[in-house]
């Protein structure tokens, strides 16, 4: 495997791979990846889901990666962070820490749940969830996040919210906002507008591609860009890639998912890109992108996977929790 390329977190100075751990899969027993049940096995006890997220982690510090994020609502994900991160203190001081806050995991560890999650971004939520996660991480936090702010929720709006965050800056903790749904692009533009975020987090890859102007303004004003999803929750893997995918995966020796991280990585206004892996195969499978090389002919021979926003995001609210 190659080594993974190394940089910086944008204006923040923090040391990441350009390859990161994403802790959605991993923090609860059930998500919306296709294939997730088979993922985590039979045993989806709270100790199995423990045990399973901890060697994911392991395999990833010792492929190189060193930026991992989570979120208050991935179920006990922080939790299983925070011990991880205790019990391997100088293997992993290197290791660029990232949260979110703004849904609450309200599935009580349930499979057949009818919510699983639930949005508040209000600020009296965000003191809230930062004493637990500070609970959880200590002062191995270094970015708190929004969780999925859109224009709509009114969160870059609200005065109180942003004051609180302003005083997280001034205690040396970087501040950003992940982005969600259609509007992408006109959320992260209000955000550069506030001045008061360093990075943002986002959602592109082969099939959902309209953030990627937004994103490249984010990057030229000097914030950190963290790209979600990028195998869109399993749809660019070969569990369900379109036949152009895969095709062009076998004719370079690699496989669908590696293909779709190596498109992503391929951006030039681009920081992180994270890996969602459930299992130590699927992540080797992904961080095999960094020594895929991405050129105008592959470009031209995936253009076509591109959806419209609102079909992209219609066909991910369809997934279901397994």
């Amino acid at each position: 495997m190659s080594a993974l390329p190394e940089g910086r977190l944008g204006a923040t100075g923090l040391p990441v791979t350009r390859l990161g751990l994403g802790l959605a899969a991993l923090g609860r027993p059930a998500y919306i990846n296709l294939g997730h049940a088979q993922d985590l096995g039979a045993d989806r006890s709270v100790e199995a889901v423990g045990r399973h997220a901890h060697a994911v982690l392991d395999a990833a510090l010792a492929a190189g990666v060193r930026y991992v994020d989570a979120a208050r609502s991935y179920g006990l994900a922080e939790r299983f962070l925070g011990e991880w991160l205790r019990a391997r203190p100088q293997d992993t001081a290197t290791v660029t820490v990232g949260s979110k806050w703004g849904y609450r995991y309200t599935a009580d560890w349930r499979l057949d749940a009818e919510e699983h999650e639930v949005k508040d971004l209000s600020a009296d939520h965000l003191r809230h969830q930062l004493e637990q996660t500070r609970t959880e991480l200590g002062e191995r936090l270094q970015l708190y996040q929004i969780h999925s702010a859109t224009l709509d929720s009114g969160v870059l709006e609200d005065d109180d919210v942003l004051a609180e965050l302003a005083a997280l800056k001034r205690d040396g903790v970087a501040v950003g906002l992940s982005v969600t749904g259609p509007e992408q692009a006109a959320t992260i533009h209000r955000a550069l507008e506030t001045g008061a975020f360093d990075t943002v987090q986002a959602t592109w890859n082969l099939h959902e591609r309209s953030a990627g102007p937004a994103l490249a303004a984010a990057h030229e004003a000097g914030m950190g860009v963290i790209v979600k999803e990028a195998v869109a929750n399993g749809r660019l893997t070969d569990r369900g890639a379109p036949a152009a995918l895969r095709e062009a995966a076998a004719a370079r020796g690699t496989t669908a998912d590696a293909l779709a991280l190596a498109c992503v990585l391929a951006q030039p206004w681009v920081d992180v890109v994270l890996s969602g892996a459930a299992t130590v195969p699927m992540l080797d499978s992904n961080l095999a992108a960094a020594a895929v090389v991405v050129d105008a002919d592959l470009e031209a021979a995936l253009r076509g996977l591109e959806e419209p926003a609102d079909a992209y995001w219609a066909a991910r609210s369809r997934l279901r929790w397994t």
